[in-house]
């Protein structure tokens, strides 16, 4: 320990530097900082840095620019390669960038990549939790896929992934069953009229939902190539549809015919010169996003139209309810309605774009399109009886021949 004058206390070591002829002193750290265990451990790392022919001055300044260029990396920074490098060739890319930017960009653009912990990973993920479990484990997945990569790179001073031993059943809780949540009539009534409420792009896209029964992403993202008017089709192609390119589960290409309900409200959608994208906030750039907030003002907008409806049933408003379902509850309510309409398993199943077993699944494109057709054309009459029913005072009569 040297002492000055002044009474400053400091930890010296006195040793042959590497480049230095005779032993010199070099201060270890100030005795007010440093404990005398800390100081004789970090004596002794220097000297097995000396030992090496490493100057510890030198090695210190190199851990602390690689410390200040690591702090340098920003979350939003790393965000932008993974964007550019992994999300630019994948099918779904432009979805992910979306989650990316939506739920992570607004809360650790800033941050350092390396400070984020794992506390940080799962207070995203319990705030996600409100909009329902299968939401936050597919975002969960998200952050575990991007920290995965970040990791694999190599250049961006992150060791070990924060979601290291995350597991989703803690976080968020178990999963409950198949769902099985469809609409009923009137709730199907209350949904196409608060539909039609709603501004474009998003009434319109509702509507697209419950005429086709396709995946959200699959009518979103429909671009004006995909269509041939002459023989009223229109071909979702097989990178745009579930599935995957490789393995069993082979993603297809997918016809929707353009019936006459189908066709109209494609041809009541504006006219957008920006881009070839039916349903967009960009001028047709890019493809419309349905965010949380959007199937909020949808469910405001059903939940008062039903409450009207019990009220002019004579019934108490205040007790109805709206009880919770996804968009792709969609899909299954337009399912369950084609069972009722006696719709061939066949058909049904084509209309939803579902893969047959072995060898019937490879089949062409345009196979099952008049069945897929005529099912899409019945069900939009019954819709059409489910949204415009007859006035109170008609009755219908049976009258035998």
């Amino acid at each position: 320990v040297r002492v000055t004058d002044t009474g400053n206390k400091t930890f010296i070591l006195r040793t042959r530097y590497p480049g230095s002829a005779n032993p010199t002193r070099r201060e270890i750290g100030s005795c007010a900082d440093l404990k005398l265990a800390d100081a004789r451990e970090k004596a002794r790392q220097w000297r097995t840095m000396v030992a090496q022919g490493l100057d510890p001055a030198v090695e210190e300044e190199k851990a602390r620019q690689e410390a200040l260029r690591r702090r340098a990396i920003t979350f939003s920074a790393v965000v932008d390669d993974f964007i550019a490098q992994k999300l630019a060739t994948e099918r779904k890319g432009k979805d992910v960038e979306r989650e990316i930017r939506r739920d992570l960009l607004p809360k650790w653009k800033d941050r350092p990549i390396v400070s984020i912990t794992d506390m940080d990973v799962i207070a995203v993920i319990k705030k996600k939790v409100p909009d329902g479990k299968t939401g936050s484990r597919n975002l969960l997945a998200l952050i575990r896929r991007f920290f995965r990569w970040v990791v694999a790179q190599r250049a961006y001073g992150l060791a070990v992934s924060p979601c290291e031993g995350l597991q989703a059943s803690v976080i968020i809780g178990e999963m409950k069953g198949a769902r099985d949540r469809i609409l009923s009539n009137d709730e199907i009534f209350a949904f196409w009229r608060a539909a039609t409420r709603m501004a474009y792009p998003f009434g319109k896209i509702y509507q697209g939902l419950m005429l086709t029964a396709l995946r959200c992403n699959e009518l979103i993202d429909a671009s004006r190539p995909e269509f041939n008017s002459r023989d009223r089709v229109w071909i979702i192609p097989a990178h745009r549809m579930k599935g995957k390119n490789t393995g069993k589960k082979q993603a297809r290409a997918h016809a929707v015919p353009l019936t006459e309900d189908i066709a109209a409200l494609f041809e009541s959608l504006p006219k957008l010169n920006g881009g070839p994208y039916w349903f967009s906030t960009t001028n047709g750039e890019t493809p419309a996003w349905m965010s949380t907030k959007v199937k909020q003002r949808l469910d405001e907008r059903m939940l008062r139209t039903l409450r009207a409806l019990a009220r002019s049933r004579g019934e108490d408003p205040r007790q109805v309810r709206l009880p919770h379902f996804v968009n792709h509850d969609i899909r299954r309510t337009v399912r369950s309605q084609l069972s009722r309409l006696r719709i061939t398993e066949e058909a049904r199943e084509a209309v939803l774009a579902h893969a047959r077993p072995g060898i019937k699944g490879v089949y062409d494109v345009h196979d099952y399109l008049d069945e897929k057709r005529e099912a899409l054309e019945l069900w939009a009459v019954r819709l059409k009886q489910i949204i415009n029913p007859p006035p109170r005072n008609i009755v219908k009569l049976n009258v035998a021949a």
